[in-house]
């Protein structure tokens, strides 16, 4: 396995977490989430599990950050309703009281604090009017960032407005499968454009705070057909269109690729064009996700975008049923700087696999996430190599968590957790990763 003398002096290496995940949402004032009224849907959480304990990392946070120890950073987001219960109005001062703890532990702990400020965890209140399809969210969002950047903005070292911009938009309208949970392709279409602008409002309002080190993360995936046929070859041209270039190439270009608008353009909010300009405003840096390669085909029975998704041949599968393929992230990575003009830094803010790990004589061993992580390094290493200007890692997941519409049933973490005694149990991983970032 690389150790950290493999990469650039000062490339930083990190864990990530999200707060609805690990906070608890019952703890600390928050107001109702737009996920707790998606757990509440018979069938839509495969173990019928919420976020309401979660890993009770709210009262728990200082044992694990000490977790952290011989990382250089840690990825954190805000809970919206948290913060701000019914998502605009009246502030919740425990919310504020306990990011501001929080960032001062990260601190106190060598650590630098790198901020999400949305991670998926929507207001109930702000969902009942239309969320992500309401133009007005952009508004909102920035008003939030405001609140939460008055507070902590000043011992951040990072900034990131969304992550994952197609979960909060596509998986969640058009699949339906995360909060909150529609079909709706005429959704889908304002949602994926509202995100962005959302993102650009808060990129100005960070701005004109002063703010430095602003970026947005991105998921992107390995797309290859199922077959050489034209039909499947379409079909993944559609896909990649869809999850990869959708919003990189609106921050980039000010423009929305072709293939998708085909589907999209007639549901688009009206005068969409008149917002590229603000959405493609210049990032300090991007943050890449990627976790797999999918295999596509051509569904033409389907509603539109009439595909199917798979691990396709593969047998190396996580507990997700994902293919494991590190040199995508080589090509992704690449390809951003060769297709994109990517010409910022990037980090890759996301990189995991679920694992179905048991503590056995108080000890988890995880060969095949030692194994994961050493790959996707290597390919990282080699996407650097070949001209990527990559300065970070941060691992996905800290904790074992709730994850999302399959609850508590996969485990990512580098630490495992036992959901009724709140027990942390570091894994093999966890170490083989602190070994291989010791300073030596």
């Amino acid at each position: 396995m690389l150790t950290r003398r493999d990469f650039p002096e000062g490339f930083v290496f990190g864990a990530a977490t999200s707060a609805y995940q690990i906070e608890g949402q019952s703890f600390g004032g928050a107001g109702p989430s737009h996920w707790d009224t998606f757990a509440r849907r018979p069938g839509a959480i495969s173990d019928a599990s919420d976020g309401a304990v979660a890993c009770d990392h709210y009262h728990r946070f200082e044992e694990d950050l000490d977790l952290l120890e011989g990382f250089d950073a840690y990825r954190f987001s805000t809970n919206w309703s948290r913060i701000l219960p019914e998502g605009r109005g009246a502030v919740n001062p425990q919310g504020l009281d306990f990011y501001d703890r929080l960032v001062d532990a990260v601190l106190a702990r060598g650590l630098a604090p790198y901020l999400t400020l949305y991670h998926w965890d929507l207001p109930e209140a702000l969902s009942r009017l239309g969320g992500w399809t309401n133009r007005d969210v952009a508004g909102w969002f920035g008003d939030f960032t405001d609140i939460v950047m008055a507070r902590i903005g000043d011992r951040v070292a990072s900034v990131a407005t969304l992550n994952e911009p197609w979960c909060i938009s596509y998986l969640s309208h058009c699949a339906g499968a995360h909060a909150p949970g529609q079909r709706d392709i005429a959704a889908t279409a304002r949602a994926m454009h509202n995100v962005l602008l959302a993102h650009g409002e808060s990129l100005e309002r960070l701005r004109a705070r002063g703010q430095e080190n602003l970026g947005i993360v991105l998921n992107f995936e390995a797309v290859s057909p199922t077959s050489d046929s034209a039909a499947d070859t379409r079909a993944a041209r559609l896909h990649d269109a869809i999850i990869n270039r959708w919003f990189i190439e609106a921050l980039t270009r000010g423009t929305y690729p072709q293939e998708a608008l085909a589907g999209l353009g007639p549901h688009m909010p009206a005068g969409w064009q008149r917002d590229l300009d603000r959405i493609r405003a210049p990032l300090d840096w991007l943050g890449v996700n990627y976790y797999t390669r999918q295999w596509i085909t051509a569904a033409p029975d389907k509603p539109w975008p009439g595909i199917t998704t798979g691990s396709g041949p593969a047998t190396d599968l996580t507990q997700m049923g994902w293919e494991i393929f590190p040199e995508g992230l080589t090509n992704i990575l690449t390809r951003l700087v060769r297709e994109q003009g990517v010409a910022v830094p990037i980090y890759v803010t996301e990189n995991g696999m679920a694992r179905d790990d048991r503590v056995e004589n108080g000890v988890v061993n995880d060969p095949e996430r030692c194994a994961y992580i050493a790959a996707h390094l290597a390919a990282l290493r080699q996407a650097i190599v070949g001209g990527a200007d990559v300065r970070g890692y941060f691992y996905w997941s800290l904790l074992d968590n709730f994850e999302w519409a399959l609850g508590y049933e996969k485990r990512f973490g580098l630490v495992h957790v036992d959901y009724n005694t709140q027990k942390r149990t570091p894994k093999q991983s966890h170490a083989l990763l602190r070994q291989a970032l010791e300073r030596k």
